[in-house]
């Protein structure tokens, strides 16, 4: 039993506040570090890909800008050519049955020596007749040495270069092709532009990175339209590697590549800039290491700062429940302000707050006390000011009189219709408050719908159409007054144009009446109308904005109440609605035999 009661106390030992706050804070700062931690090295991990995709990303639109500018360069200058008034008056002659002579041939020399000398990167320009004989250079070549499809690709063009890629008969130079048109003969074919490119021509990285990619860690590839390498700062078989690969990484040998494709819009060519992902997340491993060992300075700093901490709470809080236990066992006193001084102020304000509370206990007691009996005389006395029917009466009989000998008739006719209205729902001359007629709650809606004209002025019409026979019919009290408040609400104020409200009573069935309150708002579609069908019957605790619905649902269950016996005609409200069109809010109620009295 005694090993029982010592593993108890030092249980309670350990259950203290100090200890409390040291693993509190110690749980709080390990999970904080790690997380910190761990969403630093991602997010950081993340920003330095991204910058050096965001490098690789621009350096390919930078060299694809530069190609683009080289391609449009050649496509100027071979334009120049085509037409070129000397080479258009040849191929015209050739055309029309003319051979040139070795003089006109000989002058298309000097004419290919000035366009060649705008760019270095024109190999030769070759000019051929239609009929694949070769004007230029001179000799009688023919253009069958260059291959069917290049010149399908030229004529698909109709005028504009053509760009084939690499010449099959010559790999270390390119092949683009245009198709001269005679603009002296309707723009017919006259020959064909052969350019040849050097491959160095489109060399766009640094002759460092060329001679060893290492140095830079990457690599630039070029190919044609179909899929042939151009230029390349790495072998074939890694070129032809790289282009049958797809997506944002690929491999090359055992290295992974970040991979950036660049599309030319001149030449339909592709251009694919490569880097080594370690070389992208090289910093990575650095931040690692310097995360943990942040981590580890932070832990031991944390664990040395919270000790000293739950030492620094607990020991005057401490002092404090002793003195506080002599003042026990003595009662409710006070403790002198000089027996214990405390180092924080934290401390000393609650010592402070202590003798505070001890002081003036029975005083708080006495005003809890008094505030109970004010209390409870104000509630009394706030429901014996409910609103008096006589004086409210009096005071609206003295605002009318007062209006009337000011001659604001409207005013005055207002003041009346709110009379009426109070007098309606807060009493009956008949002394029967739950059941009237239908003419008196016809009157208690007009009453109603003079006062909103009052306040909507011409944006508001409304008509009452009731069959004088059925005005006698019993109703329950403040039926159709809400459905007119909520025709107006959200019919007729919904509107910017002027809006009507039509009250209309009419029996087509023996022993019922139809009551229907008939508006020309903006009305609602099937599923807003289904959704208010749902809050009335109480289906859904769904939130209206304004308390929309809540008075059309305390008519509903009243006419539940009231009317069981009309379930074969749809019992309680019936409501019909159309966008833009407008609502009607009909209900049935059924007609008592002659003779029986408002029940």
């Amino acid at each position: 039993m005694r090993k029982w009661a010592d593993r108890l106390v030092n249980l309670r030992e350990i259950n203290t506040l100090r200890n409390q706050i040291f693993v509190g804070f110690t749980l709080t700062m390990i999970l904080v570090l790690t997380f910190a931690g761990v969403f630093v090295y991602g997010e950081v991990s993340v920003l330095l890909k991204q910058s050096a995709e965001k490098h690789i990303q621009q350096t390919a639109i930078q060299a694809n800008g530069r190609l683009d500018a080289l391609l449009k360069q050649i496509d100027s200058l071979t334009t120049q050519v085509a037409t070129d008034s000397y080479v258009q008056k040849l191929l015209l002659k050739e055309v029309q049955g003319i051979s040139s002579n070795f003089n006109e041939r000989q002058s298309l020399l000097q004419l290919a020596n000035n366009y060649m000398a705008y760019s270095s990167g024109i190999s030769s320009l070759e000019l051929y007749t239609i009929d694949n004989r070769r004007l230029f250079p001179l000799d009688d070549s023919s253009i069958n040495r260059i291959s069917g499809d290049a010149l399908a690709a030229a004529d698909d063009k109709k005028g504009r270069i053509a760009w084939i890629g690499i010449d099959p008969r010559s790999p270390d130079l390119v092949l683009a092709i245009r198709r001269i048109n005679l603009l002296n003969n309707s723009y017919l074919p006259g020959g064909y532009l052969v350019v040849h490119l050097n491959r160095e021509y489109f060399d766009m990285y640094e002759l460092e990175a060329k001679d060893d990619p290492s140095k830079s860690g990457e690599f630039m590839l070029l190919s044609d339209s179909d899929g042939n390498p151009i230029i390349s700062n790495m072998d074939k078989e890694a070129a032809k590697s790289v282009l049958s690969q797809s997506g944002s990484t690929v491999t090359i040998g055992q290295e992974r590549m970040l991979a950036v494709r660049q599309h030319s819009e001149v030449a339909g060519w592709k251009l694919v800039l490569l880097m080594p992902v370690e070389a992208a997340t090289e910093g990575i491993s650095v931040l690692r290491t310097a995360i943990y060992v942040s981590i580890g300075i932070a832990a031991v700093a944390f664990l040395l700062l919270t000790l000293m901490l739950s030492t620094m709470i607990t020991r005057p809080i401490q002092r404090l429940m002793r003195s506080m236990r002599r003042a026990r066992f003595g009662g409710l006193r006070l403790i002198p302000a000089g027996r214990n001084r405390f180092r924080t102020l934290e401390i000393n304000e609650l010592n402070n707050t202590y003798n505070q509370m001890v002081t003036h206990m029975n005083e708080l007691i006495q005003v809890v006390y008094e505030k109970e009996i004010t209390q409870s005389r104000t509630e009394l006395k706030a429901l014996q000011a409910q609103i008096n029917p006589h004086f409210l009466f009096n005071t609206l009989e003295a605002f009318y009189w007062s209006l009337e000998e000011k001659e604001e008739s409207e005013l005055a006719q207002t003041i009346v219709a709110m009379s009426g209205l109070f007098r309606y729902v807060i009493g009956s001359a008949s002394g029967n408050d739950e059941w009237v007629t239908i003419r008196d709650e016809l009157e208690h809606a007009q009453r109603y719908l003079q006062i909103m004209k009052m306040r909507l002025v011409d944006r508001l019409h409304w008509q009452i159409d009731a069959d004088e026979e059925l005005l006698q019919v019993p109703i329950p009290k403040l039926i159709i007054q809400p459905l007119v408040e909520n025709a107006i609400l959200h019919g007729v104020e919904s509107r910017i144009s002027p809006g009507s409200v039509t009250i209309r009573v009419s029996s087509t069935k023996l022993g019922f009446a139809t009551i229907a309150v008939i508006d020309d708002g903006l009305g609602m579609d099937g599923d807003t109308l289904a959704k208010l069908i749902q809050r009335i019957e109480g289906v859904t605790s769904q939130d209206s904005k304004k308390g929309a619905g809540v008075a059309m649902s305390n008519v509903q269950r009243r006419l539940k109440l009231y009317y069981p016996n009309t379930a074969e005609r749809g019992s309680g409200l019936q409501i019909e609605s159309k966008a833009d069109v407008g609502t009607v809010v009909r209900f049935d109620i059924t007609i008592p035999p002659e003779g029986d009295e408002l029940s």
